[in-house]
């Protein structure tokens, strides 16, 4: 429909979480999203390794006056490093996953994602791509998931209707108060927190715990799950970081 109109003033974005499109195919899709975010006040996109490279000419054919958003997208390898100067993230997902964490209506989400805001946190929201959506790891780095309301029988939205639904609810929830100062009571970045999960990773391979080596991605799936869930501290990181390395002290002694 067209609803273009030149005379009026844009609303105001604020605090906003990025859109992150992890690993998306086609070119006609990245501009779909695109085109919903500048719909419903989101402006930072993020993008994870497209299939079809970048920039992408398909995408500004179908971005329909969204160009600045596809123009200032930033171009990651993979999604650890999309994600490493975030707070938090929520993974949108319509597939049933074994993973402990919270599972939230787009609504539900975008009140938490407002709360975060108001404290002073960094979020994204991360979009799989067309074929396959996210993988286990890619949802392991989330927070909490997004499950989009939908037929049972046929869940399996475009990635472009995805945003288009999140987005939708982002807009009309509200206005994004303004951050508070956090000082020290942020939650760790997901890159700091990364860097921990690795290094004690590391060292229950090397103490022998993560046996038999074929369950060993799922067992460290399951350990960040329990550390992503539990908003920690940089503080709270450096003290586990110091539990790690009185163990591994304990057992040179």
């Amino acid at each position: 429909m067209a609803g273009t109109d030149s005379t009026k003033d844009a609303v105001a974005v604020g605090p906003s979480p990025a859109v992150i499109l992890v690993r998306p195919q086609m070119g006609e899709n990245i501009g779909a999203a695109a085109r919903a975010m500048k719909n419903f006040g989101l402006d930072e996109m993020r993008i994870v390794d497209p299939r079809d490279g970048w920039p992408n000419k398909k995408a500004h054919a179908m971005a329909s006056r969204a160009d600045d958003i596809l123009d200032n997208a930033a171009l990651f390898d993979n999604t650890p490093a999309a994600v490493a100067d975030l707070h938090a993230v929520y993974a949108a997902t319509a597939r049933s996953r074994e993973m402990e964490k919270p599972c939230l209506t787009p609504r539900e989400a975008v009140a938490d994602m407002r709360r975060r805001l108001g404290a002073g946190q960094q979020l994204g929201i991360l979009f799989g791509g067309e074929k396959a959506g996210l993988d286990n790891d890619d949802a392991t780095l989330a927070q909490s998931i997004i499950q989009i309301p939908a037929n049972p029988a046929f869940s399996s939205l475009n990635l472009g209707q995805a945003v288009l639904l999140v987005a939708y609810e982002w807009f009309t929830f509200g206005p994004v108060p303004e951050p508070e100062p956090a000082g020290d009571g942020l939650p760790v970045t997901l890159d700091e927190l990364h860097f921990f999960e690795n290094r004690l990773e590391e060292e229950l391979t090397s103490a022998g715990f993560l046996k038999p080596p074929e369950k060993r991605p799922s067992m460290m799936r399951n350990l960040r799950n329990i550390f992503r869930r539990a908003d920690l501290s940089g503080q709270e990181v450096r003290s586990l970081h110091g539990v790690v390395s009185a163990l591994i002290r304990r057992e040179d002694d």
